[in-house]
């Protein structure tokens, strides 16, 4: 009679341990109210309205966090926005939730050259490089190409030689 209740016991903890587990989804499983968000966002950003695309973005993000599609997407808007450094914080974030995601590899390189970080983009592509293998991708050939371009933005633009006079 005594073991009764230390089996009841055991069976009850075994499970309270695994009815969490068992609930928990693959880590590559995006809700799909977050991917369509993220579609919605995309037709936005063709169109032009970044702004609007963004707030769809981040409510994505908001639906499942796990959505690393939707932190690229944002830090394209914020590379057209001519906003960098959002770009290289999005892209991280990306990057947390997998290191090898060439779409975030690639916006982030751009990004960091825009930045004047080129040596850091080159690291970048040859992290792409790797991953990719001798194929080839297409976010290698579009980072290489902006390393060799260089920063295209204002913030890249020379000073004039002889200052404005009032």
């Amino acid at each position: 009679m005594q073991s009764l209740p230390r089996l009841l016991f055991i069976g009850i903890a075994g499970l309270a341990l695994a009815a969490p587990v068992a609930s928990q989804r693959a880590d590559d499983q995006i809700l799909p109210k977050s991917i369509e968000l993220q579609r919605q966002a995309k037709d936005l950003i063709s169109a032009g309205k970044f702004e609007q695309a963004e707030d769809l973005l981040e409510t994505a993000l908001a639906v499942d966090p796990r959505n690393r599609g939707a932190f690229v997407d944002i830090a394209r808007v914020a590379e057209r926005q001519h906003l960098f450094g959002k770009a290289i914080l999005m892209t991280s974030k990306a990057l947390l939730i997998d290191p090898n995601d060439a779409d975030a590899i690639s916006v982030q390189g751009e990004a960091m050259v825009e930045m004047g970080a080129t040596a850091r983009a080159q690291a970048n592509l040859q992290k792409l490089q790797a991953i990719c293998g001798a194929k080839g991708c297409p976010q290698a050939a579009q980072l290489s190409s902006a390393i060799s371009r260089g920063p295209t933005t204002v913030a890249s633009a020379k000073a004039p030689d002889v200052p404005k006079k009032n």
